[in-house]
């Protein structure tokens, strides 16, 4: 199978997920028996932690988890950078252990630097390198990550990208971002509905961030564009208002390209859309089924894209941008975890 047409069949079981999750798609109702069942699994699961029958591993400084209950992107990068960026402002020295999904690298855990090869370490670890100044280290398991983290760099202070579910690692701190728009889908978990564990997990968690909207108990956080980058010559930038009403092709292989196009259209651009799955590996053929005229994609996927682009190829940065009163409720959460 072609890239091209890969790319499209993975749009189109990703636009069925959406549809059976979000959309109240009947064959959410054939899957709820699947659904049960892997609601009580991880029901099991995490009871086994909690009562010390599957071991949890403590790292020597403290751990901040971001993560999510549902499948698909919320916007916990963005609110990692953040986070790093406030706890450096504190005085301490932050490091990032992430997963480093969709890289193909056969050594994990490893330290990614900002010129690391996103397809061996994943897109979003090369993100975090490039964006936040800190240490970075990327593996499926937590616990080695971690460890890798404080054996090779001088970190008081771990932020975990993702790993709810990932519960040997223990956390001093759990931060759940929650998309507004989508919330909790049909509130089912797999494979019925977005959900990796049951809905009332949120109720356990120390903080809640909701991305571009309220939601029940939350923090509101919101998403603000930067300027436009070009992949050829990063130096190179320009107002995104400089496109509108422009016919642009907007590229987004993150877990809801919905909310970037949507962010495109509300500054006035005309959008043609190509969506990708989540972590997809773009190729030159891809890219070359592209139309003449500016494309535009996430700085997620310039990380991958920057090597194929053409002049008149930008990345939107964003920034996240929390609800005021937010610093001080993670300041006291941060007392707690110095006293304990």
């Amino acid at each position: 199978m072609d890239s091209p047409l890969r790319g499209q069949v993975g749009d189109l079981l990703s636009r069925l997920s959406e549809s059976v999750w979000y959309g109240g798609h009947p064959l959410s109702h054939l899957l709820l028996p699947l659904s049960w069942l892997y609601c009580a699994a991880v029901r099991v699961r995490r009871l086994a932690y909690g009562r010390g029958w599957l071991q949890r591993h403590e790292l020597a400084v403290p751990v901040i988890l971001v993560g999510n209950l549902t499948v698909g992107g919320t916007g916990k990068t963005p609110l990692v950078l953040w986070l790093t960026d406030f706890l450096r402002r504190q005085g301490f020295r932050p490091g990032i252990i992430t997963r480093g999904y969709g890289g193909s690298g056969s050594q994990w855990p490893c330290s990614v630097r900002a010129d690391s090869d996103p397809f061996e370490v994943g897109d979003e670890p090369v993100l975090l390198a490039r964006r936040s100044r800190c240490p970075v280290v990327a593996g499926p398991d937590r616990v080695r990550a971690g460890k890798r983290l404080l054996a090779n760099f001088e970190c008081d202070m771990i932020v975990s990208d993702d790993g709810l579910q990932h519960y040997r690692l223990r956390r001093d701190l759990e931060i759940l971002v929650v998309e507004a728009s989508r919330g909790f889908g049909n509130g089912r978990c797999l494979p019925a509905g977005p959900l990796r564990e049951p809905e009332g997990r949120r109720r356990t968690v120390d903080l809640t961030v909701c991305n571009g909207g309220s939601c029940r108990g939350g923090q509101l956080m919101h998403l603000i564009p930067g300027r436009l980058v070009n992949l050829r010559d990063p130096g190179i930038t320009r107002a995104l208002a400089a496109l509108r009403r422009q016919r642009v092709t907007a590229v987004a292989g993150i877990g809801n390209p919905d909310r970037f196009f949507e962010l495109l259209r509300s500054e006035g651009l005309h959008v043609h859309e190509r969506p990708y799955p989540d972590h997809y590996p773009f190729s030159r053929e891809d890219v070359a089924s592209w139309p003449p005229g500016p494309v535009i994609m996430t700085e997620k996927d310039a990380v991958k894209c920057a090597p194929l682009a053409r002049a008149d190829f930008w990345y939107l940065p964003v920034e996240a941008r929390l609800e005021t009163g937010f610093d001080g409720l993670l300041l006291e959460k941060l007392k707690g975890i110095g006293n304990g």
